[in-house]
């Protein structure tokens, strides 16, 4: 007996075409600005109380508890309005991912201070602080930085930048501004020109090779961060290898796709679906693991600063996100 197509509502079809298209056309601000609001929301949230084990033993350990639940706050902000999305949403993004690079720093400082420092690197690098978490929490900034310079869903489809006249370079090659887009004068022009040539891009939905990048290496820190922490539980349960096993492949098709538009439509979409998936049952792990632990629900707070992080698998589903939304972009190049 031959399997009938399964029916999808014709409004559930159109909105999903709509969706898809203004994806492509870099018209989805107010949806990415929610989701970076998200995922700083988790990432603080995560780090909240990671650094409470710390007992909050230097001030510094306050700044990212301070600047993301502000980025939360403004990418929400920015999904209503347009001028806060322009001017806030990149000024909050940008010290998000200050705030994960001087984290890193910190806690790279934090393993060499271990008795025997880097002579002794995988019992430090396990025992001492995750090594690579602050920058996972950047994950946020860039999303909003993204999509601060994205256009509007409400924008219309032929709203592309106008042309400007043509500009010549210091070696004498023509190039075409854009209007409205002109960068600082202070600015050497090689970069200022490069950055108007990626507000375009991403303006018109052509920075695939950019965010599958990003996906790839969101995902070597994801693997580690994911590593570290299942190796501190011995594996204990089947279920925390699979993360470990699906790392490689993210790699594989989020730098792939640098280079191959078929592995950007094929291999990306499916492992990053599979990361998405992934990321969810491990939320659901983590979820149960705290709810097992003695004393709950009188001592949910404990176990949740103590138990499995229960918020770290879905940021090995936000990678998974950046992937999926890398594959549904166009190309500036094949």
């Amino acid at each position: 007996m031959a399997l009938q197509t399964i029916p999808v509502p014709r409004v559930v079809r159109r909105e999903g075409v709509v969706v898809a298209q203004h994806i492509r056309e870099g018209r989805f601000q107010r949806s990415l600005a929610i989701i970076a609001a998200l995922s700083s929301l988790l990432g603080g949230l995560d780090v909240t109380y990671e650094h409470y084990r710390g007992s909050y033993s230097q001030r510094v350990m306050y700044s990212p508890i301070v600047i993301t639940p502000l980025l939360a706050l403004v990418g929400v902000w920015a999904a209503f309005n347009r001028r806060v999305a322009r001017t806030l949403l990149p000024l909050a993004s940008i010290a998000l991912l200050v705030d994960g690079v001087v984290g890193f720093v910190f806690h790279l400082r934090g393993i060499a201070r271990k008795p025997g420092g880097w002579r002794l690197p995988l019992f430090n690098l396990i025992m001492g602080p995750p090594i690579f978490a602050p920058l996972l929490l950047s994950i946020g900034g860039f999303l909003g930085i993204i999509a601060a310079l994205l256009r509007r869903e409400d924008d219309p489809a032929e709203d592309r930048p106008t042309p400007s006249p043509l500009l010549l370079d210091r070696k004498g090659i023509v190039h075409r501004a854009l209007v409205g887009t002109a960068a600082p004068s202070w600015l050497p022009r090689g970069i200022a020109r490069e950055g108007i040539i990626l507000d375009r891009d991403v303006r018109e939905g052509r920075f695939q090779k950019l965010l599958a990048g990003a996906m790839g290496v969101s995902a070597i820190l994801n693997g580690a961060e994911v590593w570290y922490s299942h190796y501190k539980n011995r594996f204990s349960f089947r279920v925390q290898w699979t993360p470990i096993i699906l790392t490689p492949f993210l790699i594989v098709a989020g730098f792939g796709a640098l280079f191959s538009k078929r592995i950007a439509r094929t291999l990306l979409p499916i492992t990053s679906l599979l990361a998405i998936i992934n990321g969810t049952v491990g939320f659901f792990f983590h979820a149960r693991g705290i709810a097992r632990r003695p004393g709950n629900p009188r001592q949910i707070v404990y176990n949740v600063a103590y138990g499995p992080p229960i918020f770290a698998p879905l940021l090995f589903a936000a990678t998974g996100f950046m992937g999926l939304l890398a594959a549904l972009l166009r190309r500036t190049s094949k």
